[in-house]
């Protein structure tokens, strides 16, 4: 089993996800969005199975940065916003086949897991 996971160095949140599933000796990809950031196809995934809205970090200080809180995005709006900015993505992303989390979702990695067994 390998899961990818989406994130950035300097997030803590993914660097507990990383040693998540490095602890249960799992083979992880990842992606610094700082690098490189993740492709279309990519976010279509998550989108579709969380909503677009789950994506954007709303507390985030990109967030903020940008004003985006004070106008409110379409869902059409949302995808080439996190292309051209994937800073304002909701961190980490994970992935395993068809199965995706947006977020620290412990219990939805374990399910992944499972699923993987």
């Amino acid at each position: 089993m390998e899961v990818q996971v989406f994130g950035t160095k300097r997030c803590n949140e993914t660097k507990k996800a990383l040693r998540f599933f490095k602890e249960r000796r799992i083979t992880t990809h990842f992606v610094d969005l700082e690098q490189r950031p993740a492709a279309a196809g990519e976010l279509r995934r998550f989108g579709q199975k969380h909503g677009w809205g789950a994506l954007i970090d709303r507390t985030g200080k990109r967030y903020q940065e940008r004003h985006l809180h004070l106008t409110s995005l379409s869902e059409s709006q949302v995808l080439p916003l996190l292309e051209a900015d994937p800073l304002l993505l909701v961190t980490p992303l994970v992935r395993s086949g068809n199965e995706v989390a947006v977020g620290w979702d412990e219990a939805h990695w374990r399910t992944i897991l499972k699923a993987g067994d």
